[in-house]
């Protein structure tokens, strides 16, 4: 008889590159809300898109910022 092997075990790299996104998409998610709160205080629904938009936004803003400081980057700003 031949030995089932599962569909898992079969793609194993490709399902842990899918695996790998999703993981890092709930540990973002985890990210953002422990840092800015896991409610939505507005009440229209475009408010509460718009609100969290903004908690993606300063969330990003504040990985830029590591990361800067992390490797030294300096900022270079344009003078109008």
């Amino acid at each position: 008889m031949e030995e089932d092997v599962s569909l898992l075990e079969f793609r194993n790299e490709e399902f842990l590159v899918h695996y790998h996104k999703r993981s890092n998409a709930e540990t973002t998610f985890h990210i953002i809300k422990s840092k800015f709160g896991d409610s939505v205080r507005s009440k229209t629904e475009a408010a509460q898109v718009n609100e969290v938009l903004l908690k993606v936004l300063c969330h990003n803003i504040c990985v830029v910022i590591q990361k800067m400081f992390e490797l030294g980057i300096e900022p270079e700003f344009i003078s109008a």
